[in-house]
């Protein structure tokens, strides 16, 4: 899959300096053999099956020529080191905690599955193609490639293992089980690693996506000081910034993304560095900023997938067909569900509902193959499902993720708004305190939660949870800004002297009635 920003023709409306056309993205080498195993790549889409038939015949010769002379498996040789090159840039970039180029990822996965083809029973190399495989499609937004990755690691152990000192596998399957949304998975084999290897670092990564994913900011912030004293250098950095951002310091997190950004060694890392700071920019209500950031990290690696985020910056500063653009661009490369969503807000938000169910129906086709691979897309689902869909089909779809003790800020927050949109505010109230309760500087989590407080007459908390939403960040989303600042509207200010404790405003809200259920549009396929 061609994963490459494709930078479209500037708008003559445009003030960002235009990028020049990216080169064409890598894909992943063909299997030398025909046979069908673990080391070969899952069933294809359609769209990389045709882009690979024009490299196909090149991927083959390259790996036919460069292909490892098979040794007797009973001898049970580990892979040599590599020769200087691509393969070793991509195992440097995994010593360090750090991503990969796609180019070299792409030759450290055709290096592996050539070399597993010789010597099967290489339980180290079984670990490195699985994990490369939930690098790989983590960063294709192609969801087939965990399979493989699956079948690659269960391979490894049962060569050897995990007991017997293959704990690589044992993270690579937590890392994989954190890429499916299922954290309490990740969180079990992340465990077990730790209970054996407590100074091995490269398993906290993920363990802290996975207490992060279960709502467990503790353990969360404990694994990051644990993996900062084991590591060091931009990745430890990196984790430092995205602790205090899950707590709402957003000023601290800059300054330790800024510092991650200086110390950067490669470009890729250097990317990732410029996006989370672009994230922070934009989340602190400076679109502008923002722009800049996501513009700077497509600059130092064209491969980063920051073309969403600067398309919804752009939203924010009124540049809605500059937007249109990079979504369209990001969605070409990389599918994710979550830029089909944003995408179709901002077509609703435009008056354009023809292009707004097409991207609809795009998103629901997406979840669908992602359920097929075993990826959890319950809470992105839940969020279609308030807005566009069934909010009380929400509601049963989030309680699930709760209950499986999915109890992260992002779930309360969307089980809170679905609960209120479908007409039970008061159930909704304790799950919207605990989002803003963790991130009381998500502007989405505060306005959830005034409107809440509205639907329950709470009239002071409501006006002043609105007026922060939108002093955080006035252009959070195209269509829940706007309704947020009318609710506020309604609520008028203050009567002289501030109003008495928790009352209404003189005359109580104006012209607002309580949340109802939304009447039902065409909905993605349900799990």
């Amino acid at each position: 899959m061609d994963v490459t920003p494709q930078q479209p023709p500037e708008s003559p409306h445009s003030t960002e300096p235009p990028l020049e056309p990216p080169e064409t993205g890598p894909a992943p080498p063909v299997p030398a053999s025909p046979d069908p195993s673990p080391a070969e790549l899952p069933p294809l889409s359609l769209r990389t099956t045709l882009r690979r038939a024009a490299m196909g015949a090149v991927a083959v010769a390259v790996l036919v020529t460069g292909a490892v002379v098979a040794v007797p498996d009973d001898e049970k040789k580990s892979a040599p080191p590599p020769a200087p090159g691509p393969v070793s840039r991509a195992l440097k970039a995994r010593d360090m905690g750090s991503p990969a180029s796609l180019s070299d990822l792409t030759a450290l996965i055709g290096d592996r599955q050539q070399w597993v083809g010789a010597h099967p029973s290489d339980a180290p190399s079984w670990a490195l193609l699985g994990t490369a495989y939930v690098e790989w499609g983590q960063r294709s937004a192609d969801a087939a490639y965990y399979v493989r990755a699956e079948q690659a690691l269960k391979r490894s152990l049962d060569i050897q293992p995990g007991e017997n000192g293959n704990t690589a596998a044992w993270v690579g399957l937590a890392t994989l089980a954190n890429a499916r949304h299922d954290f309490v998975t990740a969180k079990k084999w992340g465990e077990t690693v730790r209970a054996r290897q407590p100074k091995q670092w490269n398993v906290y990564p993920a363990l802290i996506d996975a207490y992060n994913g279960l709502g467990d900011y503790k353990s969360a912030n404990t694994a990051v000081e644990k993996f900062t004293a084991l590591h060091s250098g931009a990745p430890a950095l990196i984790r430092t910034a995205q602790k205090y951002r899950d707590l709402g310091r957003r000023e601290v997190a800059q300054a330790d993304a800024q510092a991650a950004a200086d110390r950067a060694t490669t470009p890729a890392q250097k990317a990732e560095c410029l996006h989370l700071l672009g994230e922070l920019a934009w989340e602190r209500g400076q679109p502008d900023k923002a722009v800049a950031q996501y513009s700077a990290a497509l600059r130092t690696d064209r491969a980063h997938p920051s073309l969403a985020g600067r398309a919804r910056a752009l939203v924010a500063l009124g540049r809605t067909d500059e937007a249109e653009r990079d979504y369209k661009a990001a969605l070409a490369n990389l599918p994710r569900p979550e830029y089909m969503l944003e995408l179709g807000e901002l077509y609703e938000s435009l008056g354009r509902d023809e292009d707004a169910r097409s991207q609809y129906a795009q998103l629901g086709e997406t979840l669908a193959r992602d359920d097929g691979e075993g990826v959890d897309n319950a809470t992105l689902r839940g969020r279609f499902e308030i807005d566009h869909g069934d909010p009380a089909a929400a509601v049963k779809l989030l309680k699930a993720e709760w209950d499986r003790s999915h109890r992260s800020a992002a779930v309360a927050d969307a089980l809170g708004w679905a609960l209120h949109r479908s007409g039970d505010s008061s159930s909704a109230l304790q799950y919207a305190t605990r989002a803003v309760a963790t991130d009381g500087r998500n502007a989405a989590y505060v306005s959830h939660l005034g409107a809440i407080q509205q639907a329950l007459k709470e009239y002071g908390p409501a006006r002043r949870n609105l007026a922060e939403a939108l002093l955080i960040n006035p252009h959070f989303s195209p269509l829940e800004s706007p309704a947020a600042q009318k609710a506020l509207d309604s609520l008028g200010g203050p009567p002289e002297g501030g109003p008495p404790e928790g009352g209404p405003p003189e005359g109580g809200p104006q012209g607002l009635a309580p949340a109802k259920p939304q009447p039902a549009s065409p909905a993605p396929g349900r799990r």
